[in-house]
């Protein structure tokens, strides 16, 4: 039987998920993605390879259970702002971006974002079965407000604009990763790129 870590089950799988977060990061910065294999993972998280499996049944299923767990707590925190009545669509997007950057120091959100995670980031599913998928429906939806009520100029393509906009939270993302003090101004300067992209007049 498996040495359970921690005072309960709970716990116990709490634990199990922060090591395997710890685990591909690590991995990450000293190979290729596509070198690191499922033995490489359970030695580093300190796990037999069988009680790996009950984790996920490869690497890829393994990094989207990572991603999604990371991601279920920034879904409810941006859903939340988003949802806020009468507040200006420029504050809540301002909002958001702190949210979302601030998620970004979790480990599991961090594999994301290091130094060549791009065949990482290709396992995780795009459009309404990938996990960042809730978070850029409330992005659009506040944009969207904010053309309504005049604060925001017309971008056309709101799906567009929010995915080129995502562009400057990635670099956000990856700058904190490199520089954790960074923080605060990162995020200043990311919310003030991505209002200054939706601004009347900015065309």
């Amino acid at each position: 039987m498996p040495r359970i870590r921690g005072a309960s089950i709970e716990e116990h799988h709490e634990l199990v998920w922060n090591a395997l977060a710890e685990a591909m990061r690590q991995l990450v910065g000293e190979r290729s993605y596509d070198s690191i294999t499922m033995g490489h993972i359970a030695d580093r998280a300190g796990l037999a390879r069988n009680t790996l499996y009950n984790y996920g049944r490869d690497k890829g299923a393994l990094v989207l259970a990572l991603t999604r767990r990371a991601c279920g707590p920034l879904v409810e925190r941006v859903a939340a702002i988003a949802a806020r009545p009468g507040e200006p669509a420029g504050a809540r997007l301002r909002e958001i971006v702190g949210a979302v950057l601030a998620a970004s120091t979790d480990q599991a959100m961090q594999l994301m974002f290091l130094p060549g995670s791009g065949p990482l980031v290709d396992e995780v599913p795009k459009g309404p079965e990938g996990p960042f998928h809730a978070i850029v429906a409330e992005v659009e939806n506040v944009v969207r407000d904010g053309i309504a009520s005049g604060e925001f100029r017309d971008v056309g393509d709101v799906p567009l604009a929010v995915e080129l906009l995502s562009g400057a939270m990635r670099a956000g993302a990856e700058r904190i990763g490199r520089d954790p003090g960074a923080f605060p101004a990162t995020v200043r300067a990311a919310g003030d790129v991505v209002l200054a992209a939706l601004a009347r007049g900015s065309a």
